[in-house]
């Protein structure tokens, strides 16, 4: 696929919070990544308001196992608190994504250099990503590192269908719908043979609104173009 990258994506515990479950101070963490989490991870590794990530397919390399821990979370009056997260163990993904231009971002028509941001998302991949990566919680470190998706064997493999129920699918924000509007979008996602093929965010039915917002400007003024960091990336790598 075209401006596409392909990765693994591993780590000793993940966190991908059912929002049902935080109403009473607990955290459950799904049974696999939801888009949001993955597409966050895309933009970890390499991210401008230019472009929109798109995550297109998750395969589940590790058997899907659980542990819960006990912790004493800060609450917002001050003073902590007990609690029960129960977490995701010893997970590892395969993960393929791509990029495409945000059509809701004129403001940035100056930076549209697909060849250049393409080489700049591969180079920063093959160096663990720009930002860390955390899987679903600040407390889950993940690690990143291009692979070649469907390669090796995975513990789903022969398991035609698994279906997940509905699950949080991602966040609709201003400069990705061109609406002045926070949203979020659920969708039932069903695992076969270890992979889940996510729909686009324009493709979910279930919408709801969270709250009026507007988006953030940009220009060339508080932007650096994907030209110039890659000119940059160029010449300190030749040091």
């Amino acid at each position: 696929m075209r401006n596409a990258i392909e990765f693994e994506l591993f780590g000793k515990y993940a966190l991908f919070t059912d929002p049902l479950t935080k109403l009473g101070g607990e955290k459950l963490s799904y049974q696999v990544p939801t888009y949001q989490a993955l597409k966050g991870i895309v933009e970890s590794i390499y991210w401008k308001p230019t472009i929109l990530m798109v995550v297109d397919e998750l395969r589940v390399m590790n058997p899907i196992r659980m542990e819960s821990k006990g912790v004493r979370p800060i609450e917002y009056g001050g003073g902590n608190t007990l609690a029960n997260y129960t977490y995701l163990r010893d997970v590892r993904y395969q993960v393929k994504a791509h990029f495409v231009f945000n059509p809701h971002r004129t403001d940035m028509a100056f930076d549209r250099n697909e060849n250049k941001h393409h080489n700049i998302l591969k180079r920063s991949l093959k160096a663990g990503g720009r930002r860390d990566i955390f899987l679903g919680a600040r407390e889950c470190q993940g690690y990143v590192e291009p692979c070649v998706f469907g390669e090796g064997k995975g513990y789903y493999d022969d398991t035609s269908e698994v279906y997940l129920g509905t699950m949080v699918h991602g966040i609709n924000y201003p400069d990705e719908t061109g609406r002045q509007e926070m949203e979020v979008r659920l969708w039932n996602p069903v695992m076969k043979n270890g992979v889940i093929q996510f729909i686009r965010p324009d493709q979910c039915k279930l919408i709801r609104k969270i709250t009026e917002m507007n988006a953030k400007i940009f220009s060339e003024e508080n932007v650096e173009s994907a030209d110039e960091l890659l000119k940059q990336l160029e010449e300190g790598g030749s040091q």
